[in-house]
């Protein structure tokens, strides 16, 4: 083994370290606080106190969730940055997640997102549309695309609030996952998401070489053998159904996919799989912390955890454009 691939992987092994570190901070704070020695008894035993009960019906799931779509965001804010070489291009940004909030608010005025089946494909939907639309207005300039992104947000965003003030029901089911929140989502279930995203994580693991070879231009992508259509088309289910996912449950959460893959590419040092392989790991890190400092944040309540990666990501979005401007990777 090269000393290169040992650093690759001792750099892994660290970001799992401190994720599996986070876990078990997660598990242990919130309103009540559980020592740690009631979360090994809640995992490893049978017993059924209130604490045990706490850990295991409400803060495992929530932990579940969060490792997942916080891999799920930062993945395809990675894809979606490498396909269109565009170091500003984010799920979140480009209208993806407004996307996929604004199909799951118009089911529900419909009365079809009874069920998670049901939100799950109107959340991926949406998604596909806005990610059409914004990639077909800017696809060549990434200026544009940028801008066409925070346009189709917008206008998404106006329209959902719009038609939550005019069926206030759908807006009293709804508001807390408008915001973006892990609170409560573990009384939902959950395996039907997290099975969507896993298998979306290993379809990325499979396209990265290939998406590699578009990195330097279609012309030497051809050269090598690359599918250039048949790429860029799995890039893009990918992302729809990484952001879709993620979106059903936990609502539009922003920034994840630009803070993420700018922390992950100066550790990847130029290999797209190894790019893949840190921001998954670390957007389940940055994820699970946001949600902690979410909980910490207020001594009378929860602070939606979009609130706190839009508090990171702010700063991040101003020193990407300050740092890049309208230059492509």
């Amino acid at each position: 083994m090269t000393t290169d691939l040992r650093r690759r992987f001792a750099v892994l092994a660290v970001a799992v370290a401190a994720l599996a570190v986070l876990a078990g901070a997660s598990l242990c704070v919130g309103a009540r606080s559980v020592p740690p020695g009631t979360v090994w008894a809640a995992l490893t035993g049978h017993t059924a106190t209130d604490l045990e009960a706490i850990v295991r019906d409400v803060r495992v799931p929530r932990t579940v969730l969060a490792c997942c779509a916080g891999a799920a965001l930062a993945t395809a804010g990675t894809l979606i940055q490498t396909l269109t070489r565009n170091p500003l291009a984010e799920p979140g940004v480009l209208g993806v997640t407004a996307g996929a909030a604004f199909a799951i608010t118009l089911g529900t005025v419909a009365g079809l997102s009874g069920s998670q089946p049901a939100r799950m494909a109107l959340a991926v939907a949406g998604s596909a549309l806005a990610a059409a639309a914004v990639y077909a207005v800017g696809r060549s300039f990434p200026l544009r695309l940028l801008l066409a992104g925070v346009a189709l947000t917008a206008v998404l965003a106006g329209l959902t609030l719009g038609l939550r003030l005019v069926y206030p029901d759908a807006l009293d089911e709804y508001r807390y996952w408008s915001v973006g929140s892990l609170a409560g989502r573990e009384r939902t279930p959950l395996a039907l998401p997290l099975a969507a995203i896993l298998l979306a994580l290993a379809g990325t693991a499979l396209v990265t070489r290939p998406l590699g070879g578009l990195m330097l231009g279609d012309g030497v992508a051809h050269a090598l053998g690359a599918r250039v259509r048949r790429t860029r088309v799995a890039v893009l289910v990918l992302v729809t159904l990484l952001t879709g996912a993620a979106t059903a449950v936990v609502g539009p959460v922003m920034f994840v996919g630009l803070i993420v893959p700018h922390l992950a590419r100066r550790l990847a040092a130029g290999s797209l799989p190894w790019l893949a392989a840190y921001t998954a790991v670390l957007g389940s890190v940055l994820l699970v912390a946001a949600d902690i400092g979410a909980r910490l944040l207020l001594p009378t309540g929860e602070v939606p955890v979009a609130i706190v990666t839009a508090f990171l990501g702010g700063p991040a979005l101003i020193w990407v454009v300050r740092r890049h401007g309208a230059v492509a990777l």
